[in-house]
């Protein structure tokens, strides 16, 4: 675990501050991440990477200065605090509040820590998802395989007394899959993960499957026809489906752009936004998920956040410095890549909650449109909250019967009037893995729904 003396950071702290900087944070990390890359049954690539430094974060107001150094000795620290505090002018310092040092709880337990595993028992894993995805067809032309791992030991201590450290323990499979037909590509992928050790490959998370999947998407895609366009009912599936609330409302619900007004959903806390049958979270707290964490990259706590609550806007996801700028309390959704990023609001494990609705009565009684499967990547404007999502996998639906698959489908709308054509939400909640990016770096975070239906929505196609 990553150490540093109390009365060290009480040093580095007081320097940061003897300009005048009314807060003042030091977040130190030590990372260690391993990947394994096989292509087309020969191992590509095995490497291992370690990031090691620290921040230094000071607060005049609103106004945020931050420096990062990875020279983590005393002298170090005091330097990059030093130079932190250069750029204060406000007169003395604030008071260091007495330490409350602790290591943050763990609710899951870590069985293997993936630095104990070989190199060569990770291949194994990745050998027989390439070769569980080349199996399937014929028309797979190629299949990449991959997994990764990391174990990020941090600590965090302010001139609040928050003094805490915690490890993050995260592993993750990756697979993409090539089908080629008549001059013609399709892709599909699949990349489960958890916040766990090696033991991932016990409980959560299955080779042969994942490569299975990524393959069957390529082939089911191959020989689709192109999806129509037009204004039509959706019905997106569960897990990955939920990228769309993700992207398209959950960024809009971040201090990152709440804060500046640049959101459309700025100002409206206790306000009907979507549907009564729409609640929405983000969670830190599930155990073992990907996106969960034990305390934010400020130190807090984790916890459940309602964001929405039957249609009415709830709360907002907001960091330490978020909420000076809003005048509201932060939630625990401090994020940040690594010691290089000064954290800002992120999401966590962000979801629509599950519903009373019969899954395939939502089909059935949705008429002409489309059913997606799987959603691919996307674009948003948070500030309009103007959406433009692709359709990994999709279906045509006439008469409330699935028909055949389509391809080339996308989804184009606006965030807020998605939310309020929800009609339909599921019972069967699922969660999918990804990495965000924004302000401050990328992150690993849950995306998740039950199925849902969006009573009329712009498909893109031909």
């Amino acid at each position: 675990m990553i150490e540093l003396k109390t009365s060290v950071a009480e040093e580095v702290l007081r320097a940061a501050t003897r300009t005048g900087g009314d807060f003042a944070e030091i977040f130190l990390e030590d990372s260690v991440g391993n990947s394994v890359t096989m292509r087309s049954g020969k191992i590509e690539t095995v490497s291992t990477n370690r990031i090691h430094g620290a921040g230094i974060r000071v607060f005049n107001g609103t106004n945020v200065i931050y420096c990062d150094t990875n020279d983590t000795t005393r002298e170090g620290l005091i330097r990059c605090a030093e130079q932190a505090a250069a750029a204060v002018n406000a007169g003395a310092g604030t008071e260091i509040a007495p330490f409350n040092v602790r290591h943050a709880e763990r609710p899951e337990e870590i069985r293997r820590l993936p630095t104990d595993v070989s190199a060569r028992e990770k291949a194994e894993k990745v050998r027989a998802c390439e070769a569980a995805g080349r199996a399937v067809s014929p028309e797979i032309t190629q299949v990449v395989a991959g997994y990764s791992d990391s174990i990020q030991d941090v600590l965090i201590a302010n001139t609040e007394g928050v003094f805490v450290t915690d490890r993050r323990v995260r592993g993750r499979l990756h697979c993409n899959a090539v089908a080629a037909a008549g001059g013609e590509n399709q892709t599909g992928s699949c990349n489960p993960g958890a916040s766990m050790g090696f033991e991932i490959f016990d409980s959560r998370v299955d080779p042969e499957a994942t490569g299975k999947e990524a393959a069957r998407q390529a082939v089911t895609m191959l020989h689709a026809p192109a999806c129509p366009a037009g204004v039509m009912p959706v019905v997106i599936d569960s897990g990955f489906g939920g990228v769309i609330f993700h992207e398209a409302c959950g960024h809009s619900l971040e201090a990152t752009s709440v804060a500046f007004h640049l959101s459309e959903f700025s100002d409206k806390i206790g306000q009907k936004i979507a549907a009564d049958c729409v609640t929405a979270v983000d969670d830190g707290t599930l155990t073992g998920e990907w996106g969960s964490i034990h305390v934010d990259d400020e130190g807090m706590e984790t916890n459940r956040l309602v964001l929405i609550q039957n249609g009415i806007l709830i709360n907002y996801m907001i960091d330490k410095m978020g909420g000076r700028r809003m005048g509201m309390a932060p939630t625990g959704s401090a994020r940040r890549q690594s010691y290089g990023w000064a954290p800002t609001s992120r999401m966590r494990s962000t979801f629509i909650c599950a519903g009373e609705d019969d899954e395939d009565e939502m089909i059935a009684t949705m008429g002409d449109g489309l059913y997606a499967k799987e959603m691919g990547g996307g674009s948003v404007n948070p500030s309009t909250g103007e959406f433009n999502f692709s359709v990994r996998e999709g279906y045509l639906v006439k008469g409330g019967k699935i028909l055949h698959p389509v391809r080339g489908a996308s989804l184009i709308g606006r965030g807020s009037e998605v939310l309020i054509k929800i009609d339909r939400v599921g019972r069967n909640l699922r969660l999918s893995q990804g990495v965000c990016g924004s302000a401050s770096g990328s992150v690993p975070v849950d995306v998740g729904q039950p199925m849902i239906r969006v009573s009329s929505l712009t498909v893109g196609g031909q």
